[in-house]
């Protein structure tokens, strides 16, 4: 049973912490996805900037690598965003493991401590038949089964917290990849009409000037 206790400890805290740390406003803070929406294309970031720079939230370290490389090729930015994505995808997933090993370890831990108790129940039965009390083998048996009850218990609600906070890590993230996305689309928006208009311009030809044909003067 204590290991099972030390399970539920466990499985409530982390339910607990994940519940705090995945509140939106935590991982999405309203007010830099206003700032966002409110930037136009090609405008200055610089305010959005301000506002991410002492921000803890996932989105903020995001747009902070963002801004940070803008004078990079837009492919290249890219890429470092979305290695600092999935570094925060991991920090969101943080705890998530071990709700799914004591998701497969409770019901196992039951179970052992089912089999102890019908043992012990059984081995004292064999060493004194002649004298056992029905009840107080009813209730051996009766407290061996509850720790399979007891294991299944911390199971089913682990799981059920495993499941929904995986979703909302998962909807989550894909806000957040919208979002920059966005944002890195209006951050290079110049630089492309700028690099099409140049495209569109075509090249002047220089006819090479024609040599002056001298003139002869006529013989006398």
């Amino acid at each position: 049973m204590w290991p099972l206790l030390a399970c539920s400890i466990v499985s409530l805290t982390v339910i607990i912490l994940r519940t705090l740390a995945l509140r939106e406003k935590n991982v999405l803070p309203l007010t830099i996805e206003s700032e966002m929406e409110r930037l136009a294309p090609g405008g200055n970031p610089e305010r959005l900037f301000r506002i991410v720079q002492h921000d803890v939230s996932s989105l903020a370290r995001i747009v902070r690598v963002a801004l940070a490389h803008l004078r990079w090729p837009r492919s290249e930015n890219v890429e470092t965003v979305q290695t600092r994505a999935r570094h925060e995808m991991v920090r969101l997933e943080k705890g998530l493991v071990v709700l799914e090993v004591i998701i497969g370890i409770a019901p196992l831990l039951g179970l052992i401590g089912t089999v102890s108790g019908l043992v012990h129940v059984f081995a004292s039965l064999g060493v004194s038949a002649s004298s056992a009390d029905p009840k107080q083998i009813a209730r051996g048996i009766s407290e061996a089964l509850n720790c399979t009850v007891f294991g299944l218990g911390i199971a089913v609600p682990s799981l059920i917290a495993f499941v929904y906070f995986s979703k909302k890590v998962e909807v989550l993230s894909v806000e957040m990849e919208s979002l920059v996305t966005d944002l890195l689309s209006k951050c290079y928006y110049g630089r492309v009409v700028g690099r099409a208009k140049q495209q569109q311009v075509p090249a002047q030809t220089i006819t090479p000037a024609q040599p002056a044909t001298p003139e002869i003067a006529p013989m006398a």
